[in-house]
């Protein structure tokens, strides 16, 4: 897959991250945007790299997709732990 492939990926896992964690996150879209493409990064390295699953080149291939939405989820819930709701 391209960049612009994992960019699309991290956008969608990040917001089905935020579906599955609804609450206010300090970032806000913007934050959360990121935390999802950085997620769909970490999650497919970490797939590729310890988990014997290399990256395919099909964008619809559910481990990929998985790894992402998991990474995202990781880094949201690492994210909302660290920095709290700031919005208060």
């Amino acid at each position: 897959m391209s960049i612009i492939s994992w960019i699309i990926l991290g956008l969608l896992a990040g917001a089905i991250a935020k579906f599955l964690l609804p609450g206010r996150d300090p970032g806000g879209f913007i934050g959360t945007t990121l935390i999802g493409i950085t997620g769909a990064f970490i999650g497919g390295w970490i797939s590729a790299r310890w988990l014997d699953h290399p990256i395919t080149k099909q964008f619809y291939d559910g481990a990929t997709w998985a790894a992402a939405i998991g990474g995202s989820l990781v880094l949201l819930v690492l994210y909302r732990i660290l920095f709290g709701d700031s919005r208060r």
